[in-house]
């Protein structure tokens, strides 16, 4: 059923004109796509070292809550750019990003890096006078902050992967794997 609404979905997107157009152009997607990997990068670069400041591998004289209100709003701009180019690349290939196993991983995974972002800062911010100048964070911040950094990583190789077609859905696949793609036509016709 969910797959079905997804697909539908995606293909009224691909209906609209501008979803061609863009896909099919010869600089824009590639100007949109490179703005997409500069800005993750300027988002994870600033999200590391909070990360690792708060894993107390970094910084470890430097208050945590020094070095988070510092990157903390350059790493939000490239978050806001990252994720608007993110939405305008899916724009351009509706139908197949949805049915890539890749990309279907990928949201998870940014939904899931989401919830632990907003838990890690509320944990952070409750917290921050009972430990910011210590070397370690507590146990939990670490456990927040190693979090982040592996969904981080999940994020970013999926979304690598998403380019390659090993399980797109006209190969022949098991059963499961036309269900997890989203291969609503491909699952209709399986024997």
């Amino acid at each position: 059923m969910l797959n079905e609404w997804l697909l539908a979905f995606a293909r009224w997107l691909d209906t609209f004109s501008w979803s061609t157009q863009l896909h099919e152009s010869y600089y824009m997607y590639a100007w949109i796509e490179s703005t997409h990997v500069l800005t993750l990068m300027v988002f994870l670069g600033m999200l590391c070292v909070i990360d690792l400041r708060m894993l107390g591998l970094i910084f470890p004289k430097v208050p945590a809550s020094v070095i988070a209100a510092k990157l903390d709003k350059p790493m939000m701009i490239g978050f806001a750019v990252m994720i608007i180019t993110g939405f305008i690349l899916y724009f351009a290939i509706p139908v197949r990003s949805t049915q890539s196993i890749w990309f279907r991983i990928k949201v998870v995974l940014l939904i899931a890096a989401g919830i632990n972002a907003l838990l890690f800062r509320n944990r952070m911010r409750a917290s921050t006078d009972t430990w910011d100048l210590d070397r370690v964070p507590p146990k939990r911040i670490r456990v927040g902050a190693g979090l982040s950094l592996a969904l981080w990583s999940g994020v970013v190789v999926t979304g690598r992967t998403i380019a390659y077609d090993w399980y797109d859905c006209h190969k022949e696949l098991p059963f499961f794997m036309y269900w997890v793609a989203g291969c609503v036509d491909e699952m209709a016709s399986y024997p």
